[in-house]
């Protein structure tokens, strides 16, 4: 089997590298099979779709917010602008699992695993999609780096989630606070589904991560 690859400007192309990843119901929320899936020589092949399971239990040191806050759409470049799930067997090279797409980008997975949390919470007057229109006091703009599953010499990889944010006041677009968020969490196995669960407990760290330093980070107005 083989693997596609891709370069850091979302080129990508066919190496015989395999990375043998097998569709699995383990460990996600979804996975279903799908037959539409159209290879460049006119073959079919079944594709598997993983939706990680994001668990956070919000932490009840954080401060109680008055304010609104909204968040934009998650900047994503290159590679990370695709339901592809990529995979770093070697540094340098990044390529993406064959048979295999995530539900929903990974932007939009960090910013739904982020107004989840804030919204279960119970910390905050107000959070929203800032496209809903919510009149927001803040805006919190995230900087999705990094959503790629490295293996780092090691048999397994790790589900690896960098993202810089920025919480920023609606009004004269002052920079309150910025700060880069970056976990690694290492997969039980190579196979596909076991990444994905990784992922699932990487976001929520991050996910998590993010509420908090946002609440702490706000200012009353």
């Amino acid at each position: 089997m083989k693997s596609e690859a891709g370069t850091g400007n979302g080129e990508r192309g066919t190496v015989g590298a395999a990375l043998a990843p097998r569709p699995t119901l383990a460990a996600v929320l979804a996975s279903m099979l799908l037959a539409g899936c159209t290879l460049v020589g006119g073959e079919k092949e079944p594709v598997s779709i993983y939706a990680p399971v994001v668990q956070v239990a919000a932490d009840p040191a954080w401060p109680v917010a008055q304010w609104q806050l909204g968040i934009p759409k998650v900047h994503a470049g290159g590679m990370l602008e695709s339901r592809r799930i990529a995979v770093r067997p070697v540094p340098g090279e990044l390529q993406v699992y064959k048979g295999a797409l995530w539900a929903s980008e990974p932007a939009e997975q960090l910013r739904d695993a982020v107004l989840r949390t804030l919204e279960d919470s119970d910390k905050i007057a107000a959070v929203a999609r800032q496209e809903s229109g919510i009149a927001s006091d803040y805006r919190l703009e995230l900087d999705l780096r990094r959503y790629e599953a490295d293996y780092g010499g090691a048999p397994s990889p790790a589900a690896l989630v960098e993202v810089h944010a920025k919480l920023v006041r609606s009004i004269g677009r002052e920079v309150v606070a910025e700060q880069t968020f970056r976990e690694a969490v290492p997969a039980q196995g190579a196979d596909v589904a076991q990444v994905a669960q990784a992922f699932g407990i990487a976001l929520g760290e991050v996910a998590g991560d993010i509420a908090g330093w946002t609440l702490r980070s706000g200012k009353s107005l």
